[in-house]
């Protein structure tokens, strides 16, 4: 394994790495695996559980947290969109108000 060790004294696996690890660890045992590996359990559940949930893409780490950045974004919109509709809607509300008191003869109609 050509794992990363960064400055801090973390490790960085690869994509293919972290499959390699998940595999392992399904054919020979995962306390044999991790402790090969120097792997926390944590980590090895997180890498597992990011694969069943978006595939072999949610290994990489950039493309999960870009996902959920898209998502909170896709949210903060569709908040936005629900205000927006519900002002027209009382806008539209008052207006009709407004000509009933206005027109009364136009209650009817209306």
């Amino acid at each position: 394994m050509s794992m990363k060790i960064t400055e801090k004294g973390t490790k960085k696996f690869t994509k293919k790495e972290k499959l390699s690890i998940i595999k392992e660890a399904g054919e020979k045992g995962v306390k044999v695996t991790l402790a090969k590996y120097d792997v926390y359990p944590a980590t090895y559940y997180y890498w597992k559980n990011n694969m069943l949930t978006h595939g072999e893409a949610g290994l990489d780490h950039r493309t999960i947290k870009d996902h959920q950045k898209t998502i909170k974004q896709l949210e903060k919109e569709n908040r936005e969109l629900k205000i927006l509709l519900a002002e027209k809607e009382l806008e539209g509300k008052l207006k009709d108000e407004m000509l009933k008191k206005k027109y009364p003869e136009l209650r009817k109609k209306l």
